[in-house]
Parts: C-alpha cells; sequence; structure tokens
C-alpha cells in the first residue's frame, strides 16, 4: 500500500518546515519500499519561494492527486496563508478526504482559520503558541509540546520538530522499528516523545536571543535548590512581582512550571542514559520526593520514569 504524503506551501514558507519532513518520509520508503509518495503543493503550482529565497518546485492543488495524509508548512507566510480564501476552501475540502491533517510549526494557522482546530489540542512554536490562542479560543493550545496528535488532527512545534513529528506518522503508519531505522539514517535522536517540552531546545538559545537564556542556563546547573520565584528573581535583580510577569511574556509559562520541565528534561536524560536509581536521580534534579517526580512524569510524558527506563532496553 502507498500512502501519498502532500505537503502544502505558501510563499514565505520555511524550508525546512518542509524539507525534514519530505527527507523522513523519503528514507522511509527507501526502508520499505513503496510505501510512500510524495507530492508538493501550493494554490497555483510552480516554484514556490521560501524565507530563504530558495524556491520548491509544486503541483497545483486542483492537479494533486487523492492523498493520504496533507502536512501544512510553517512559516513567515503563514499570515498570508490563513486570510487567503483559496487556501482555506482547499484546507477545508482536504479534510473531509484524507485520513490525517498535519501542521508544522505555524502551519497551524492556516489549519485553525479554516476551523479545522476547533476543540482540538494542538500545539505550535512556542513564540507564536499565544498569538494563535488569541487568534483561535476555541483551540485548546499547549505551549511546550513537541507534537501532539487529537484524533486525525497532528500538530507539532518549530521547524525541527517536523522531523519529530514525521517519525511518529511512519511509526503509525510503518511501525517503530521501520521509524527507528529512518532516525538513524537521519542521525536524529530517535523518538522525542511528543509530551517533552520546547523547553529543551529555548534552554539551548545564545544569551542574545532571549533576555532569559542566561537565567535557564543557571537553573540547568543548580536544579538541586528549591529555585523559588524570590530566588530566581534576586539572580535577576528584579522585584518577584515583575520578574514573574516578564518570564510568563518572553517564555511564555510561569517561572515554577520552567523550573518543573527543566528537571524533567535533566531527569529523563538520566533516566534514559543510566543506571542510576530513581530516587537518586529524583534528589539530584530537585523533586526530592521520587513519588513527586513521578507524578511529573506522568503529566509531562504519560508514564513513570521506571516505565519510560524499560522502554530503552
Amino acid at each position: 500500500m502507498t500512502r501519498n504524503i502532500g505537503i502544502f506551501l505558501y510563499e514565505d514558507f520555511q524550508l525546512l518546515d518542509a524539507s525534514g519532513p519530505i527527507t523522513a518520509f523519503e528514507i522511509a520508503a527507501r526502508v520499505r519500499p513503496d510505501a510512500y509518495r510524495m507530492t508538493i503543493l501550493s494554490i497555483r503550482g510552480g516554484p514556490v519561494a521560501s524565507s530563504s529565497g530558495a524556491a520548491m518546485g509544486s503541483v497545483a492543488v486542483a492537479e494533486g492527486p487523492p492523498l493520504d495524509t496533507l502536512i501544512v508548512s510553517g512559516g513567515n507566510g503563514c499570515r498570508e496563508a490563513m486570510r487567503c480564501p483559496e487556501t482555506i476552501a482547499f484546507l477545508r475540502a482536504c479534510s473531509a478526504e484524507v485520513r490525517r491533517m498535519c501542521s508544522v510549526c505555524s502551519g497551524a494557522f492556516p489549519l485553525a482559520a479554516a476551523g479545522l482546530l476547533d476543540g482540538k489540542r494542538v500545539t505550535t512554536h512556542w513564540r507564536r503558541a499565544q498569538l494563535l490562542q488569541q487568534l483561535f479560543p476555541a483551540v485548546d493550545v499547549e505551549v511546550d509540546r513537541i507534537h501532539i496528535r487529537d484524533g486525525d488532527i497532528w500538530t507539532s512545534a518549530g521547524i525541527s520538530a517536523g522531523i519529530d513529528l514525521a517519525l511518529a506518522l511512519i511509526a503509525d503508519d510503518l511501525g517503530e522499528k521501520v521509524a527507528r531505522q529512518v532516525a538513524q539514517e537521519m542521525v536524529v535522536y530517535y523518538r522525542r516523545p511528543g509530551g517533552q517540552s520546547q523547553f529543551s531546545a529555548l534552554a539551548d538559545l545564545g544569551g542574545d536571543t532571549t533576555t532569559f537564556s542566561p537565567l535557564l542556563d543557571w537553573i540547568r546547573a543548580n536544579l538541586s535548590e528549591r529555585l523559588t520565584v524570590e530566588q530566581l528573581a534576586e539572580h535577576m535583580a528584579m522585584s518577584p512581582r515583575n520578574f514573574s510577569r516578564a518570564f510568563m511574556n518572553v517564555v511564555g509559562t510561569s517561572p515554577a512550571k520552567a523550573v518543573e520541565r527543566l528537571r524533567l528534561e535533566a531527569a529523563r536524560e538520566r533516566v534514559e542514559s543510566s543506571s542510576e536509581p530513581i530516587e537518586r536521580i529524583a534528589v539530584a534534579v530537585g523533586f526530592r520526593d521520587p513519588e513527586r517526580m513521578r507524578r511529573a512524569f506522568v503529566r509531562r510524558f504519560g508514564q513513570p520514569a521506571q516505565a519510560i527506563r524499560r522502554s530503552q532496553v
């Protein structure tokens, strides 16, 4: 069975949002011959310029083949795409015909504008999550997820998360073994789970990128401490009230939630890469109580640390 994967582009799309999933499906079709066929689509067809200036050829949506899955690329052009009547009409018509509708990064905006995300749990790049929620209050936006599946709607976070999304789709179609082979061929981690926080990427950003990058680095180096709001505010030479407000505006979540997610990131890395006792990990990353860490793991990853460790064997 060959599944036709459509990649929908618009002017000023993000190149990696499209090329990452395309490469994953291309390799999957080599691992499992004839598993996938890809069609690059746009409203009018022809070359479509990305935000980098590089263009990608496409087929007009009116001339495209029947699709199994449609993936909407993100990019700066999403604002124009979500206001384009032809784009909205295509997405609505396509949703009635395909098995899955997907988006990478800000590709969620055109899907939301078409009304396809109402009542759905979705994600997008953390910088744009607040705007997506403001523009489309009927959508349940989760700011810190790598990717989310809600029924036949799959959405993912920024740029490289499109590869994680594609691997999840491949695993759903062809099984974990094939998806793992694709990840190995692409030399990418298999697989960042959908529930993993986007803060793993945020914490690695450069100091000039966001006001709080140095603070996030400091938190990661001091996870065993209590790390109260007052302590974090003092580190930034701000009052607790102003610090909390500024942190929420820049990072998109509260300081307490950010600390927990960074603790979870550190704990998960140790759980997966060592045989260190779970109780010792809980203390080392600041959870102190193993039961508290267990509950946090279940909330964030859908399973306790012990289950994640067993899955690595």
